[in-house]
Order: C-alpha cells, then structure tokens, then sequence
C-alpha cells in the first residue's frame, strides 16, 4: 500500500484481461485524469484501488472510459463501498481526514491577542507570601488581592455566586442591576488575571442565566478575552439535575418555548502562554484519566450534600479535581476568589497543592474552615 493512500480490492469484472493492451492504455488515462487523490494498479491476480481524495464527479466521468470488460463500474463500487471518509467540496477524504488539525503560527497569533494587553511579568512570577498561604479569609475579593503581588498564583478555579433570585445569605436580588454586578466581577477577575504568573489558568464555572435571557458564559468570556487567552470551553454535563418538567414556556408552540439545560460551563483561559512550564515529575494525572478529561464533556453528579454544608449552589469536588489535576502541577497555588464553602480549596490541598480562599460571607468561611480541618 502506497504511503498516505487508503487501498481496497477490486472485485476484478470476469471479462477483465490484464493483458489487453487497450486495456492497460485505459488504466493509464484514468490514472492520469485522478491524480494524484487516486489511482488503479493492475497485475496478472488483482486489481487495486488506492485513494486519498477523490472528486465523484471526476470519478464518474474518468470511469466512464474504463470501458473494457466492465472496469469502469467495478472501480466506482469499491470507492463507493468505503463508507468511513470526511467530504468537503464535492470530494471525498479517505486519508488523513480524522487527524487533528494544528494551529499554524500558535505562537504569533497569541502575541497578536495580546498586543493590547498589559505586559508580561517573567514566567518565575512571585512567591505567594506565606501568611496567605494554605488560607482562607473574609474579605471583598476585588480589594483583598490587591495586596497580593503580581504573578503568584498558578490557578484560578472559581464559580461566582448565582445570587441572581436566589436567597443567598449577603445576595438579594440582583436582577435589576446587572450593570453593577458585572463591574463587580470584572474588577474581580481582572485581579485574578494580575496575579497569575506567566502560563496560569483561570477558569470561570457559569451558568447561562435562562430565565433573564443573559447568556453569563459569552459575557465573561468576552471580558477575559482582552487580557488573556482563550484556551477552550469544558461543558459539565450534570446529567438532568434541575431540568424538572414543570415549566414549559409556550406549551406545545413555537411562540416561546422554555429550553431546559442540564449542563454549564467552564471557561478556561491562560496567561500569557497556552503552555504552562512545570516539571514531569509534579504532573499526577494518569493516562487513562488524560485521555478522558481532555475530551471537554465532562460527566459529573452534582453536589447532592449541599444542605449538610449549607450553601444553595455548590459545585462537586469532582469538578475542581479534574480542572486542578489537568491544569496544575503539584505544588502549584489554586486560588478561590468566591470560593463558598471551600469545596476549591478542599480539593487543592488534597491533591497536593497550595491553596487561598476568599469569600465576603463570614459564614461560609468559616463551614469552609471547618470542612477542611475534619
């Protein structure tokens, strides 16, 4: 077989003489109208196919003068009869046409993302000074880490509070000033972004809000977007949890249906760099849960145990471990600016990472504080 060519029998018409010379001269003219997605090899026992790319409609007209011994139709069969190819264009993609595609000029085009941005510290960044470290305070988030250096944390994993209709302990209803509440979070997280080193990650779990028709992943999204760079959408599939069949919208209309979301978001961006530097030797994700995490739909149970901690929006453990597993080396900081009831930290410092939490709710911090010293 031919090296980038995808090869197939064909069944070889009973009046096909391989030594009929009209015949070969057809061979060599149908070669000659395919190349280079196609050709036909013949010997004395065999007649092959072999394809990378092939335009049916050239096909049609370059078999229709294989006419010796009913060639033509016996070749455009065994093309037919591969039923695994890509398609673009009118042609057929028997090879190569499931391999990734790579981002030609990654490095370039990340710079020119950035040329806006304020400039880069050096990848080594700061040390977290240690009073902060593997701590959880009550404080407004925007102005405790404006006490932090830049540069010294290496992940960022928060979701910020739903506390749009919900009875959150500091909330109240936020519907009617949204303008307010994302200056807010902007001021957060452009903190957040300060204090990443060169290469960190931050990631933002967000629920589109359906019921006010405010799509909060695109939002944020296109905030962060000016100062870091995109790195992909994880969607975490929580499998019909909340999707109650008792509100319906226009019922059995077009005029305003209700859709129902069993999943969120999580929207991952990078500092500086797609590539994070860190030793082999601090990564502790196995193969097996890499090549099934990079997938970016993740299966994962809900927080069944929120009443127990007391907090109306948790996510899972198992969410922040596999953000911080597949994000982080070992020894790196996870920082949670809204971090709740420290379900972030909890599972940063059990995987061997350090952590510091943030939350304006004196209550929470201290079920978080109680949480992790059980």
């Amino acid at each position: 077989m031919s090296a980038g060519y995808v090869t197939k029998e064909v069944e070889k018409p009973p009046g096909w003489d391989p030594l009929d010379s009209a015949g070969m001269e057809q061979v060599r003219r149908f070669n000659m109208a395919m190349e280079p997605g196609m050709r036909i090899t013949v010997d004395k026992d065999s007649v092959r196919a072999e394809m990378r790319s092939v335009r049916m409609d050239r096909l049609a007209e370059a078999a229709a003068a294989l006419e010796r011994g009913g060639l033509g139709e016996a070749v455009v069969r065994c093309v037919q009869s591969v039923r695994s190819y890509g398609y673009s264009n009118g042609t057929r993609l028997f090879a190569g046409y499931g391999a990734e595609r790579k981002v030609r000029g990654r490095a370039e085009k990340s710079r020119a993302r950035l040329s806006g941005a304020a400039p880069r510290e050096a990848a080594a960044g700061a040390a977290l000074p240690a009073k902060y470290l593997d701590r959880m305070f009550c404080a407004d988030s925007e102005q405790f880490l404006k006490g932090l250096p830049d540069g010294c944390i290496d992940l960022v994993f928060t979701s910020p509070p739903y506390n749009f209709g919900l009875d959150y302990e500091n909330g109240g209803n936020d519907a009617d000033r949204w303008q307010a509440y994302f200056a807010k979070l902007f001021a957060v997280l452009d903190e957040c972004a300060r204090v990443l080193r060169h290469g960190g990650r931050l990631i933002v779990n967000v629920q589109p809000l359906f019921s006010d028709y405010i799509p909060t992943h695109h939002v944020i999204s296109g905030h962060l977007s000016k100062s870091l760079l995109w790195k992909g959408e994880i969607l975490w599939e929580k499998n019909n949890y909340n999707c109650k069949y008792t509100a319906w919208g226009s019922w059995k209309s077009p005029s305003s249906p209700y859709l129902k979301y069993t999943w969120e978001f999580l929207e991952v961006f990078c500092k500086g760099s797609i590539k994070k530097e860190g030793s082999r030797e601090d990564a502790d994700i196995d193969a097996d849960d890499f090549k099934k995490w990079v997938y970016a739909k993740w299966s994962v149970g809900p927080e069944r145990r929120m009443k127990e901690h007391g907090h109306p929006a948790m996510f899972p453990e198992e969410l922040a471990r596999r953000a911080i597993q597949l994000f982080s080396f070992r020894g790196d900081v996870v920082l949670d600016p809204f971090m709740g009831v420290g379900t972030a930290c909890k599972a940063a410092r059990d995987l061997g990472r350090g952590y510091l939490g943030i939350d304006i709710s004196e209550g929470y911090v201290e079920k978080a504080r109680r949480r992790l010293a059980a």
